[in-house]
């Protein structure tokens, strides 16, 4: 009896020893496919390390100035340079709307505009870059030749400070006023400073308004309009009876500029649109419209 129960005790060990080594095998067989499950996991990683596109949203006059930063969208695109236009239809809400962050730039303005604005409104903003010149002009659409000027005739300028000195001195350049002597864009002149009209009724009103107010003025009224204004009317610097000598400092002392807040100059995002907007984009833009801007390198 006794050989019986060790060869049945034996017979059980034995089972039992199998049956643990069967459980076993299976166990094994996870740590020998983790590895595997693991490799896919490697391609998110490359995705999340593209580099993601940059907005730059820009304020701007319709004409010509979002017209030119349209011509660069695509080539700031390929630089991951998303470009958002917002268009004014004046000369004060750009600057308040970059000063205040609704913009990290402007494009609408010169030097001289902006240095009277950051004066008269506490302000910071700076030029990041030259971009274009628009020669200032005189246009009517009743007068063919300023010697046709009727005495008493109206002429309707700009009334912000930096161009309204910029159309006196350009009356004056055509003999219709006679201004102080020494008068000068440094200095700064006004309707009041007027030594001699010459018997001319000389207006000044809020920029935007001028080309409208020419088209419904009397006949024979004249107007000093920014050339950005006068494309917008249907105007070209062919169409002027007169325009401003740009022999001297005009297209440097009135290049239109990218304007940013302070510090925000050396953006790389500021500096590609101001390479973009320098290398070519006004030479396209005038062969397209005919516009006659002059670009600034």
């Amino acid at each position: 009896m006794k050989k019986i129960l060790t060869l049945v005790l034996a017979a059980l060990l034995i089972l039992s020893l199998a049956a643990c080594g069967s459980s076993a095998a299976p166990a094994a067989a996870p740590a020998t496919e983790a590895p595997v499950e693991e490799a896919p996991a490697e391609a998110p990683a490359e995705e999340a390390a593209a580099p993601e596109s940059v907005k730059l949203t820009v304020g701007a006059s319709s004409t010509p100035h979002a017209e030119l930063l349209e011509l660069v969208k695509p080539a700031l695109a390929e630089q991951g340079i998303e470009l958002d236009i917002v268009i004014y239809d004046d000369y004060v809400l750009p600057n308040t709307a970059l000063q205040d962050g609704t913009l990290d730039a402007n494009y609408f303005q010169h030097t001289p505009y902006l240095n009277s604005f950051n004066a008269s409104n506490g302000t910071d903003l700076v030029s990041a870059g030259l971009i274009h010149y628009e020669p200032f002009g005189i246009y009517s659409k009743t007068v063919a030749a300023l010697s046709d000027l009727a005495d008493g005739a109206t002429i309707i300028i700009p009334d912000d400070d930096s161009n309204q000195t910029r159309a006196l001195l350009l009356l004056q350049q055509e003999g219709l006023i006679v201004l102080p002597e020494g008068a000068s864009v440094d200095h700064g002149v006004t309707l009041l400073d007027i030594v001699d009209a010459k018997g001319y009724n000389v207006q000044a009103v809020q920029a935007d308004a001028v080309p409208s107010l020419l088209a419904n003025a009397e006949e024979g009224t004249i107007a000093v309009i920014n050339y950005n204004y006068a494309l917008g009317a249907g105007f070209k610097t062919t169409d002027a009876l007169a325009i401003e000598d740009a022999s001297g400092d005009a297209a440097q002392t009135y290049a239109n500029i990218i304007a940013v807040r302070r510090g925000d100059e050396g953006r790389p995002e500021i500096q590609a649109l101001v390479a973009a907007l320098q290398a070519g984009a006004v030479d396209t833009y005038n062969a397209q419209t005919g516009a006659g801007i002059v670009g600034i390198q």
